[in-house]
């Protein structure tokens, strides 16, 4: 695990015969499960106390591409980086690697958080310090010169 701001963070989990569905693969709820918890330590590992304390997270949307199984007894790395924050809205991504050997790409996420007052649960700007620590900034929008489709993105 690191301590870098933007580099990715990383756990190991080892496929037991709970995660399973019936067709002896790892069942989607789970990678999900994944996905959640790895973004939770994340943040508990990066975050400062106070930060904790004033802020929680909210799933906006989960997005999530299966691309190969994995099974019973694999060891799989779940990876995680914040990529952009506009607004409200953060966005991270997630890959579940299976470990060593061929360490093949399983499933990859994208999901979009939202920063909540813990004690409210009101949706809650963060400060900049938490907002560099956790993500890039936003693009700059472009003009509508060549190439510019125009519009939101």
């Amino acid at each position: 695990m690191t301590s870098h701001p933007h580099a990715p963070f990383e756990q190991r989990r080892h496929v037991e015969e709970a995660d399973l569905d019936e067709r002896a693969h790892v069942n989607n709820v789970v990678y999900l499960r994944w996905v959640q918890d790895v973004a939770t330590a994340h943040w508990r590992a990066l975050a400062s106390a106070e930060a904790q304390e004033r802020i929680a997270w909210v799933a906006l949307r989960h997005e999530i591409d299966y691309l190969s199984p994995a099974r019973l007894g694999d060891e799989v790395v779940v990876r995680t980086w914040v990529g952009t924050a506009e607004g409200l809205s953060f966005e991270r991504f997630t890959e579940v690697r299976r470990a060593g050997g061929d360490g093949r790409l399983l499933a990859r996420a994208r999901t979009l958080w939202c920063p909540v007052d813990a004690r409210s649960g009101r949706p809650h700007r963060v400060s900049a310090e938490v907002r560099a620590q956790f993500s890039f900034p936003a693009p700059a929008p472009t003009s509508g010169g060549a190439g510019s489709a125009g519009g939101a993105t």
